[in-house]
């Protein structure tokens, strides 16, 4: 049996991650009606996962897609939830490729502001020739070139919300002064990609640095994951596949001066949930039916019952596999009801799964304490 904590996300999205999850809903308003979202945040945070993730993407729709779904602003999103979601933690996809690391700060920071504490955020690269045409600055890059800008987006982001020390904000009546300028800091960045100045002009959030996840299926990613990720999400299609790759992002952890049990790495797992097994193939033919030919997910696809899901679950967490698991529901919101509302309740027995939340935030639900800031005692220019 293993000591470590279970933790366990879910990915939200309009519909469900199954291309064609939306041709189960005649409401076509729902999809995009902010109350979807809220309802699917409400769920996961009654369960007491640990994160809700918003998938965001510069990427045009392709694949099995009939019909444009769109996608929203994944930060946009996660601030529109967090008030009505609880305790759970928001983790929101950024692309770093063509977005500046300085509103990408300020956006977090303030979704930490908004939530209390709660905010992490998913560093991601753009590696297609579509998405660099939509913005028409550069061509796309090799992904070791792609992955080395995100390093430097990450870092821009870190120093900007130590730019400001916990107490700059002074409030002095007698003076008029409401921030002591002492206590601000320029970063003096300068790379192959990014030159910052600083500092930022949001103070430090709640929670001095929100977590940073990295997806490392790729090896050109795992420098950025074993050097800045706090949460390392991985695709493997079974467990020899997911020992493999958690072993590797260990290593590299460890490689980088990093303590590998302070970084946990969680396997993508798309569910399709029903009664019995032969009901839940069944409603998966179906989709792959309306989608006009199978679905492959990159990620392991499990089809049964939530009572099945648990051990898998649970077999998984304890032959070390993962460390816990972001759950992709196929079909929304009954593969989410049902994870939340059956699948959860087991795994709390048979797996020591939270029953409430271990503190405040969401660096308090992966056992992580608040950094000191690393500019504080300094001499401001």
């Amino acid at each position: 049996m293993t000591d470590r904590d279970l933790h366990l996300g879910v990915a939200l999205a309009p519909a469900g991650h199954h291309p064609a999850a939306w041709r189960l809903t005649e409401d076509r308003t729902r999809l995009w009606n902010p109350g979807t979202y809220a309802a699917q945040a409400k769920t996961a945070a009654a369960a007491r996962l640990d994160f809700i993730a918003v998938d965001d993407s510069f990427a045009p729709p392709s694949g099995l897609v009939r019909e444009t779904q769109g996608t929203l602003d994944a930060v946009a999103i996660s601030a529109r939830v967090a008030p009505v979601a609880a305790g759970i933690g928001l983790l929101p996809t950024v692309t770093t490729t063509h977005t500046e690391p300085f509103h990408t700060s300020k956006a977090i920071a303030t979704l930490d502001y908004v939530s209390s504490g709660r905010a992490g955020w998913e560093a991601k690269v753009s590696d297609t020739a579509a998405e660099a045409d939509h913005f028409g600055r550069k061509a796309v890059a090799e992904p070791e070139e792609l992955y080395a800008e995100a390093e430097d987006a990450v870092e821009v982001v870190a120093r900007l919300w130590d730019s400001w020390e916990d107490d700059a904000v002074i409030r002095d009546l007698p003076t008029g002064r409401y921030i002591d300028r002492g206590r601000l800091h320029y970063i003096d960045f300068e790379g192959p990609h990014f030159s910052v100045k600083g500092p930022s002009i949001t103070p430090r959030p709640p929670q001095g640095q929100p977590l940073v996840a990295v997806r490392a299926d790729a090896d050109a990613a795992l420098g950025l994951a074993a050097r800045r990720a706090d949460i390392v999400r991985i695709a493997p299609g079974n467990p020899d596949a997911a020992h493999t790759r958690r072993a590797a992002v260990r290593r590299a952890v460890a490689d980088a001066g990093r303590d590998p049990d302070r970084v946990a790495v969680l396997a993508d797992l798309v569910v399709h949930l029903a009664d019995t097994d032969a009901e839940a193939r069944k409603g998966l033919e179906g989709l792959d039916r309306a989608a006009g030919r199978p679905w492959r997910p990159n990620a392991a696809l499990f089809a049964g019952t939530p009572e099945a899901l648990a051990d898998l679950i649970g077999r998984w967490h304890r032959d070390g596999a993962a460390d816990g698991f972001t759950i992709l529901p196929a079909a929304l919101p009954s593969d989410l009801d049902a994870f939340a509302n059956r699948t959860v309740p087991i795994l709390r027995e048979s797996a020591g799964f939270r029953r409430e939340y271990p503190g405040a935030t969401l660096r308090d639900t992966f056992g992580l304490d608040r950094p000191a800031n690393r500019y504080a005692g300094t001499v401001t220019r």
